[in-house]
């Protein structure tokens, strides 16, 4: 395995998962509304009205987000009304939790509140009440910190599975 630190090659990175990631989930209006996901929030109109963004960007994120499998629209009709869809967390989309509150966690210690105190929500246990954080481990169980680690090349997985 290479240590990538020392890596002058830009194909080192060539097929990151980090840049995958950030091609499904790298917006601002992205992120939000998988947080509203996550909250619970499944109607287009409470998506547009909580995210504050305007309903064309909202119904083209949300669309985004149902082509990539994160989000499934599900029909319902209200009495004496037309029918409309909400959307619903998948698989796929509630693996994003660790980064949402990674997101959550380190944007309440490294940037400043707007003055109204501390931030208005958290995720919480609901078997015992106490509030969740991300915590990174190895695959032995060990707790870990980014200077704990090093960024290796696996030459298979950089070959497609072949080894040169």
């Amino acid at each position: 395995m290479d240590d990538l630190s020392k890596s002058p090659d830009a194909q080192a990175l060539a097929n990151c998962p980090v840049s995958r990631t950030l091609e499904v989930v790298g917006t601002r209006s992205t992120l939000l509304l998988m947080r509203e996901a996550f909250f619970g929030t499944r109607r287009f109109q409470d998506f547009t009205r909580r995210v504050g963004i305007g309903e064309a960007a909202t119904a083209a994120r949300l669309k985004e987000m149902t082509a990539y499998g994160l989000l499934e629209k599900i029909p319902y009709q209200e009495p004496g009304q037309r029918k409309r869809y909400e959307y619903r967390l998948t698989a796929k989309g509630q693996d994003l939790f660790a980064a949402i509150t990674s997101l959550r966690d380190w944007g309440e210690t490294w940037t400043p509140d707007d003055g109204h105190g501390p931030t208005p929500w958290r995720f919480t246990h609901q078997d015992c009440g106490a509030e969740v954080h991300t915590v990174t481990r190895c695959s032995a169980g060990h707790d870990v910190h980014a200077g704990d680690c090093t960024a290796v090349r696996e030459p298979e997985r950089a070959l497609g599975g072949r080894v040169s």
